[in-house]
Protein backbone atom coordinates (compact mmCIF):
# COMPACT_ATOMS: atom_id res chain seq x y z
CA UNK A 1 0.00 0.00 0.00
CA UNK A 2 0.87 3.31 -0.65
CA UNK A 3 -1.08 5.16 2.24
CA UNK A 4 0.85 8.71 3.19
CA UNK A 5 3.07 8.32 -0.16
CA UNK A 6 2.51 11.82 -2.45
CA UNK A 7 2.65 11.07 -6.30
CA UNK A 8 2.58 12.97 -9.42
CA UNK A 9 2.10 10.92 -13.06
CA UNK A 10 2.87 13.10 -15.86
CA UNK A 11 0.38 13.27 -18.54
CA UNK A 12 -2.26 11.37 -16.55
CA UNK A 13 -5.64 12.55 -17.80
CA UNK A 14 -5.96 9.62 -20.60
CA UNK A 15 -4.23 6.29 -21.51
CA UNK A 16 -1.43 4.86 -19.85
CA UNK A 17 -0.61 7.63 -17.27
CA UNK A 18 -4.34 7.52 -16.08
CA UNK A 19 -4.85 4.30 -15.52
CA UNK A 20 -1.56 4.83 -13.76
CA UNK A 21 -2.45 7.85 -11.41
CA UNK A 22 -6.23 5.64 -10.86
CA UNK A 23 -3.58 2.58 -9.57
CA UNK A 24 -1.50 4.64 -7.39
CA UNK A 25 -4.52 6.44 -5.90
CA UNK A 26 -6.09 3.14 -5.00
CA UNK A 27 -3.54 2.01 -3.83
CA UNK A 28 -3.48 5.05 -1.17
CA UNK A 29 -1.59 7.86 -2.76
CA UNK A 30 -2.33 11.25 -2.87
CA UNK A 31 -2.04 12.07 -6.43
CA UNK A 32 -1.44 15.17 -8.78
CA UNK A 33 -2.51 14.62 -11.64
CA UNK A 34 -1.31 16.20 -14.26
CA UNK A 35 -3.26 17.48 -17.85
CA UNK A 36 -1.80 19.56 -20.98
CA UNK A 37 -4.90 20.66 -21.97
CA UNK A 38 -8.49 18.55 -21.02
CA UNK A 39 -9.47 19.86 -17.97
CA UNK A 40 -12.69 17.58 -18.22
CA UNK A 41 -10.34 14.53 -18.54
CA UNK A 42 -8.22 15.42 -15.48
CA UNK A 43 -11.34 16.05 -13.46
CA UNK A 44 -12.71 12.64 -14.11
CA UNK A 45 -9.26 10.89 -13.20
CA UNK A 46 -9.66 12.86 -9.90
CA UNK A 47 -12.86 11.87 -9.44
CA UNK A 48 -12.16 8.09 -9.91
CA UNK A 49 -9.41 8.16 -7.10
CA UNK A 50 -11.54 10.09 -4.88
CA UNK A 51 -14.36 7.48 -5.27
CA UNK A 52 -11.55 4.89 -4.62
CA UNK A 53 -10.71 6.13 -1.39
CA UNK A 54 -7.56 8.09 -2.72
CA UNK A 55 -7.22 11.93 -2.78
CA UNK A 56 -6.39 13.59 -5.87
CA UNK A 57 -6.01 17.23 -7.62
CA UNK A 58 -5.43 18.12 -11.21
CA UNK A 59 -2.71 20.27 -12.34
CA UNK A 60 -2.60 22.21 -15.53
CA UNK A 61 1.23 21.86 -16.62
CA UNK A 62 3.14 21.17 -20.56
CA UNK A 63 6.45 19.41 -18.57
CA UNK A 64 8.02 20.40 -21.85
CA UNK A 65 7.77 23.77 -20.04
CA UNK A 66 10.87 24.42 -17.55
CA UNK A 67 8.92 26.90 -15.48
CA UNK A 68 5.62 25.08 -16.00
CA UNK A 69 7.24 21.83 -14.51
CA UNK A 70 8.53 23.18 -11.72
CA UNK A 71 5.08 24.58 -10.81
CA UNK A 72 4.04 20.50 -11.13
CA UNK A 73 6.47 19.95 -8.52
CA UNK A 74 5.58 22.84 -6.24
CA UNK A 75 1.66 21.90 -6.37
CA UNK A 76 2.75 18.61 -4.71
CA UNK A 77 4.43 20.12 -2.12
CA UNK A 78 1.81 23.07 -1.47
CA UNK A 79 -0.70 20.37 -1.77
CA UNK A 80 0.30 16.98 -0.19
CA UNK A 81 3.50 18.77 2.17
CA UNK A 82 5.76 16.76 0.21
CA UNK A 83 6.73 13.90 -2.64
CA UNK A 84 7.51 10.47 -2.41
CA UNK A 85 6.52 9.49 -6.17
CA UNK A 86 7.17 11.04 -9.69
CA UNK A 87 6.17 8.81 -12.57
CA UNK A 88 7.15 10.59 -15.75
CA UNK A 89 4.36 9.37 -18.88
CA UNK A 90 5.39 12.12 -21.24
CA UNK A 91 5.83 11.24 -24.99
CA UNK A 92 4.90 11.71 -28.40
CA UNK A 93 5.32 8.79 -30.99
CA UNK A 94 5.84 9.50 -34.88
CA UNK A 95 7.07 6.66 -36.61
CA UNK A 96 8.82 6.21 -40.23
CA UNK A 97 12.03 5.61 -41.62
CA UNK A 98 15.24 7.54 -40.81
CA UNK A 99 15.57 9.46 -44.18
CA UNK A 100 12.16 10.53 -43.83
CA UNK A 101 12.25 12.11 -40.93
CA UNK A 102 13.51 16.13 -41.01
CA UNK A 103 14.81 18.13 -38.71
CA UNK A 104 11.45 19.43 -37.21
CA UNK A 105 10.27 16.21 -36.72
CA UNK A 106 13.60 15.19 -35.09
CA UNK A 107 13.39 18.07 -32.54
CA UNK A 108 9.52 17.47 -31.65
CA UNK A 109 10.55 13.90 -30.61
CA UNK A 110 13.35 14.33 -28.41
CA UNK A 111 12.11 17.90 -27.41
CA UNK A 112 8.89 15.79 -25.89
CA UNK A 113 10.31 12.42 -24.99
CA UNK A 114 14.00 13.48 -24.24
CA UNK A 115 14.17 16.54 -22.98
CA UNK A 116 11.27 16.63 -21.33
CA UNK A 117 12.12 13.23 -18.94
CA UNK A 118 15.36 14.92 -18.88
CA UNK A 119 13.95 18.08 -16.58
CA UNK A 120 11.60 15.53 -14.66
CA UNK A 121 13.94 13.47 -13.79
CA UNK A 122 16.13 16.25 -12.61
CA UNK A 123 13.34 18.13 -10.70
CA UNK A 124 12.21 14.76 -8.81
CA UNK A 125 16.23 14.08 -8.17
CA UNK A 126 15.75 17.39 -6.09
CA UNK A 127 12.06 17.03 -4.42
CA UNK A 128 11.57 13.54 -3.88
CA UNK A 129 11.97 12.39 -0.38
CA UNK A 130 14.58 10.08 0.87
CA UNK A 131 13.52 6.10 0.18
CA UNK A 132 11.02 7.22 -2.51
CA UNK A 133 10.53 6.05 -6.44
CA UNK A 134 10.75 7.65 -9.70
CA UNK A 135 9.30 5.44 -13.01
CA UNK A 136 10.02 6.43 -16.00
CA UNK A 137 7.73 5.23 -18.56
CA UNK A 138 9.42 4.14 -22.40
CA UNK A 139 8.57 1.73 -24.98
CA UNK A 140 10.18 -1.10 -26.31
CA UNK A 141 11.06 0.73 -29.54
CA UNK A 142 13.97 1.75 -27.20
CA UNK A 143 15.34 -1.61 -27.53
CA UNK A 144 13.61 -3.71 -30.63
CA UNK A 145 15.38 -1.36 -33.15
CA UNK A 146 12.37 -1.57 -35.57
CA UNK A 147 12.84 -0.01 -39.35
CA UNK A 148 10.07 2.73 -38.94
CA UNK A 149 10.77 3.73 -34.87
CA UNK A 150 14.45 5.06 -35.16
CA UNK A 151 14.02 8.52 -34.11
CA UNK A 152 11.12 7.47 -31.69
CA UNK A 153 13.16 4.79 -30.62
CA UNK A 154 16.32 6.49 -29.46
CA UNK A 155 14.43 9.57 -27.76
CA UNK A 156 13.29 6.52 -25.66
CA UNK A 157 16.43 4.78 -25.19
CA UNK A 158 18.22 7.99 -24.01
CA UNK A 159 15.66 8.55 -21.01
CA UNK A 160 16.40 4.57 -19.95
CA UNK A 161 20.17 5.55 -19.82
CA UNK A 162 19.15 8.56 -17.67
CA UNK A 163 17.26 6.12 -15.50
CA UNK A 164 19.96 3.90 -14.77
CA UNK A 165 22.47 6.43 -14.34
CA UNK A 166 20.29 8.64 -11.44
CA UNK A 167 19.27 5.30 -9.76
CA UNK A 168 22.98 4.84 -8.83
CA UNK A 169 23.05 8.84 -8.09
CA UNK A 170 19.66 8.28 -5.55
CA UNK A 171 20.70 4.90 -4.03
CA UNK A 172 22.74 6.26 -1.02
CA UNK A 173 19.18 7.98 -0.35
CA UNK A 174 17.16 4.47 -0.70
CA UNK A 175 15.09 6.44 -4.04
CA UNK A 176 14.95 3.74 -6.67
CA UNK A 177 14.93 4.72 -10.58
CA UNK A 178 13.45 2.59 -13.06
CA UNK A 179 12.11 2.96 -16.60
CA UNK A 180 9.01 0.22 -18.30
CA UNK A 181 9.14 -0.22 -21.67
CA UNK A 182 5.57 -1.15 -23.00
CA UNK A 183 4.91 -2.82 -26.03
CA UNK A 184 1.80 -1.69 -28.15
CA UNK A 185 -1.22 -0.95 -25.49
CA UNK A 186 -4.18 0.15 -26.11
CA UNK A 187 -5.00 3.66 -25.99
CA UNK A 188 -6.23 6.06 -28.26
CA UNK A 189 -2.48 7.49 -29.41
CA UNK A 190 -2.03 3.89 -30.38
CA UNK A 191 -4.96 3.78 -32.81
CA UNK A 192 -3.87 7.52 -33.94
CA UNK A 193 -0.34 5.99 -35.16
CA UNK A 194 -1.41 2.41 -36.44
CA UNK A 195 -3.42 1.33 -38.72
CA UNK A 196 -6.10 -1.39 -37.08
CA UNK A 197 -4.08 -4.60 -39.40
CA UNK A 198 -0.87 -3.43 -38.08
CA UNK A 199 -2.70 -3.56 -34.54
CA UNK A 200 -3.61 -6.91 -35.24
CA UNK A 201 -0.11 -8.03 -36.54
CA UNK A 202 1.33 -6.83 -33.12
CA UNK A 203 -0.84 -9.23 -31.71
CA UNK A 204 -0.17 -12.21 -33.61
CA UNK A 205 3.21 -11.73 -33.41
CA UNK A 206 3.02 -11.25 -29.13
CA UNK A 207 3.76 -14.68 -27.65
CA UNK A 208 0.86 -13.80 -24.69
CA UNK A 209 -1.77 -13.13 -27.98
CA UNK A 210 -2.73 -9.64 -27.29
CA UNK A 211 -1.91 -5.90 -26.96
CA UNK A 212 -1.59 -4.47 -24.00
CA UNK A 213 -4.12 -2.97 -22.03
CA UNK A 214 -3.49 0.30 -19.99
CA UNK A 215 -4.07 -1.16 -16.08
CA UNK A 216 -1.35 -4.02 -17.59
CA UNK A 217 1.23 -0.90 -17.36
CA UNK A 218 -0.62 0.67 -14.07
CA UNK A 219 0.04 -2.72 -12.23
CA UNK A 220 3.78 -2.71 -12.77
CA UNK A 221 4.25 0.69 -12.34
CA UNK A 222 2.61 -0.16 -8.72
CA UNK A 223 4.36 -2.67 -8.04
CA UNK A 224 7.38 -0.72 -8.51
CA UNK A 225 6.27 2.02 -6.27
CA UNK A 226 5.89 0.18 -3.73
CA UNK A 227 7.81 -1.19 -0.83
CA UNK A 228 7.61 -4.56 -2.23
CA UNK A 229 10.10 -3.31 -4.97
CA UNK A 230 12.83 -1.83 -2.82
CA UNK A 231 15.53 -3.72 -3.83
CA UNK A 232 14.94 -3.27 -7.58
CA UNK A 233 16.54 0.02 -9.16
CA UNK A 234 18.38 1.01 -12.43
CA UNK A 235 15.91 -1.47 -14.27
CA UNK A 236 14.37 -1.78 -17.76
CA UNK A 237 11.86 -3.62 -17.36
CA UNK A 238 10.08 -4.99 -20.47
CA UNK A 239 6.42 -4.91 -20.72
CA UNK A 240 5.33 -6.70 -24.07
CA UNK A 241 3.53 -9.64 -23.20
CA UNK A 242 7.05 -10.89 -24.36
CA UNK A 243 7.55 -9.37 -27.29
CA UNK A 244 10.93 -8.52 -27.05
Amino acid sequence: MLDAKVAIVTGSSRGIGRAIAERLGANGASVIVNYRSDADAAAHVVATIDQSGGRAVAVLADVTDRDELRELFDAAERHYGGLDIVVGNVGIARFGRLVEFTDEDYELIFTTNTRATFRTLREAANRVRDNGRIVVISSVAAAMHGPDSAVYGASKAAGDALVRALAKELGPRGITANSVLPGAVRTDALFEHRPAGVIEGIAARTPLGRIGEPDDIAEIVAFLCSDAARWVSGQALHAGGGMF
